[in-house]
């Protein structure tokens, strides 16, 4: 008498490498992400006849002014004091950082003005204001 054996149709999908996968996946997408960092006021830019585009953005360091007065670094509204203290820490970190200004065009240049002394007295000299290029 001959034995049978039982044939199994089914197929079996290796799933042990199922978690490396994913976490390779997970570390790729994690690493080529470029995650907004800053969300700022809602500004109306003043107008210019010649602006230049920035491209690099790596050493930007973005203060923000809106109509009433309120001033925000990298997304912490600060008193002018504090813009001077924020930018001594950045300028300790990165020598080369560059203060971007978006000031609306219908604010008191008193506050521009405090906010460019805290930047000299920070030592945060390279400075760029953002404006709206105006044709015509």
């Amino acid at each position: 008498m001959r034995l049978r054996q039982k044939v199994s149709t089914r197929t079996n999908i290796p799933t042990a490498s199922m978690s490396d996968i994913a976490f390779l996946l997970l570390l790729f997408f994690l690493v080529s992400t470029k995650f907004r960092k800053e969300i700022g006021f809602k500004v109306l830019l003043p107008e210019a006849r010649a602006t230049e585009r920035i491209i690099k953005t790596e050493n930007l360091a973005r203060v923000y002014v809106n109509s009433k007065g309120q001033i925000s670094v990298d997304d912490f509204l600060v008193l002018p004091e504090g813009v001077s203290t924020r930018f001594k820490l950045k300028v300790l970190e990165n020598p080369g950082i560059i203060a971007y200004i978006k000031a609306d065009k219908h604010v008191k240049y008193d506050y521009v003005d405090q906010i460019l002394e805290a930047l000299r007295d920070a030592k945060a000299l390279r400075v760029i204001f953002a404006t709206e290029f105006k044709k015509g």
